[in-house]
């Protein structure tokens, strides 16, 4: 760094809020890097042939942000980025908006790509995130596939 780059940061919120594409890219870009990876996660219209009407999701916010924290962590061990964005909605999550934003900027594209994959999918691995869909005449909670919980052996 020369001075006047900006300290690396992470920026981790959960929100009853509409989340902002703009807003989260916005808030990693830097001088220094010439790449920005977005993933955006949003709810879709169907689940199993089931009309989707929305998402709610409830989360144990201190345990969930110390748990993306780890992730911020691990990304920063394991490649070269400079800010790490991650925004999760809570409360409901209606068709077509997001549910999930997180953006990571770097020097180049394969770290901020790879560190984008590694976030989502250790993120619905482990942070205690609860979602509920909500159907044209019914709701379900979900856990994701992924997590660690869930599993049986």
């Amino acid at each position: 760094m020369d001075g006047t780059e900006e300290k690396p940061k992470d920026l981790i919120r959960f929100t009853n809020e509409k989340l902002s594409v703009d807003e989260v890219s916005q808030s990693v870009i830097s001088p220094s890097c010439g790449a920005l990876s977005l993933f955006v996660g949003t709810t879709r219209n169907n689940f199993e042939g089931k009309k989707v009407i929305s998402l709610e999701y409830e989360a144990y916010v201190p345990m969930a942000e110390a748990e993306i924290r780890k992730i911020c962590d691990n990304i920063r061990e394991k490649w070269a980025v400079r800010h790490i964005a991650v925004h999760h909605r809570l409360g409901l999550v209606p068709v077509t908006e997001p549910s999930v934003i997180i953006a990571i900027s770097s020097a180049h594209r394969a770290e901020s790509l790879e560190a984008v994959k590694y976030s989502i999918d250790t993120l619905k691995a482990t942070v205690p995130v609860w979602k509920k869909e909500i159907y044209e005449e019914e709701s379900s909670w979900k856990g994701n596939k992924e997590c660690f919980w869930t599993k049986s052996d």
